[in-house]
């Protein structure tokens, strides 16, 4: 897909100018958080739950973890969010050891409990085990399981999408056909793996439309927490991590603040180089913190819904 002139435009500001100065914040937002294990991380969720909320989200999502581990966790999180904020929360939902009747019965629960959005997925394979089976039962894969939530109630569906390939998919045209299998089973949107170099997301987005897409796919954006954790994910998705990454982590293990400087610093200028290739539309994987995101959206433009831009 060739650059529009607006789009061309908007590089050559980047380029001239201070890499963040005078974006006017028209981007739309979405953060993802996990079901919190202990009391004390249920607080840090909620916090920043609190945190983000005034900057006016799409949705949040709650994950869900394999073979229903964190069902009720997740549910629990889901609808606290969903009743006491003013955001719209979306649940995630996996095929991984269930059965249809029992992934219908989560889904009915969730609308009757308010919630008109799922993150429809696959899911991994549970513990102790290297590759995914469907279970006898069960839906056999996301499009099967979108199908079924349609037919269950008129959902707001979300499904992933892999820029760099899944890594159980044959190739990236069998990858590509899958997501849209899902797209054309009633979901409403894509939102990618995490990536680090705006040319794969761009690289992917053409490649989609090329393929018949015509869907919204929005960037998974991950905020560095922790270097050794982001490898290890990488590793179980195939994401790719660009080597001059390495050396700009080396030596902060012991020194969180300026860690978080760094990952800061990195992620907003991925979101900045994605703005300037069109891209409105954001997905932030938190990991239950919400200061770097809320950084990176700041230095975006957005600024909390109602109080006055003193620029």
């Amino acid at each position: 897909m060739s650059p529009t002139l607006g789009q061309m435009q908007e590089a050559r500001m980047a380029l001239d100018a201070p890499l963040f100065s005078g974006l006017p914040g028209d981007i739309a937002v979405s953060f993802e958080f996990f079901p919190p294990r202990t009391e004390k991380m249920a607080q840090t969720l909620w916090e920043s739950v609190k945190t983000l909320e005034p900057l006016g989200p799409r949705f949040v999502s709650v994950t869900y973890g394999a073979g229903g581990s964190t069902r009720e966790r997740t549910h629990e999180q889901v609808v606290r969010i969903n009743r006491e904020t003013d955001i719209p929360a979306a649940a995630h939902l996996t095929c991984v050891q269930a059965t249809r009747e029992e992934i219908d019965e989560v889904a009915r629960h969730y609308w009757e409990s308010g919630i008109r959005h799922v993150v429809a997925l696959r899911g991994d394979p549970p513990d102790g085990q290297s590759r995914y089976t469907p279970h006898p039962g069960g839906y056999a894969n996301a499009a099967e399981l979108i199908a079924g939530l349609r037919a269950v109630a008129p959902f707001e569906i979300s499904v992933a999408a892999y820029p760099e390939v899944h890594p159980d998919a044959r190739d990236a045209e069998a990858d590509l056909d899958n997501l849209k299998r899902k797209l054309d089973a009633g979901a409403t949107r894509a939102i990618t793996q995490f990536f680090f170099e705006p040319e794969c997301f761009f690289r992917f987005r053409d490649k989609a439309v090329a393929a018949g897409i015509d869907s919204e796919i929005v960037p998974g954006i991950m905020p560095v927490m922790s270097f050794a954790s982001v490898q290890r994910m990488a590793g179980l998705c195939g994401t790719a991590i660009p080597a001059w990454m390495e050396g700009l982590f080396e030596g902060l293990d012991q020194r969180p603040a300026a860690r978080q400087l760094v990952s800061a610093t990195i992620a907003a200028e991925l979101c900045r180089r994605l703005y300037a290739g069109g891209v409105r539309q954001f997905h932030f994987y938190t990991l239950n913190r919400a200061e770097l995101s809320y950084a990176i959206c700041h230095m975006l433009g957005l600024r909390p819904k109602g109080i006055p831009d003193d620029r």
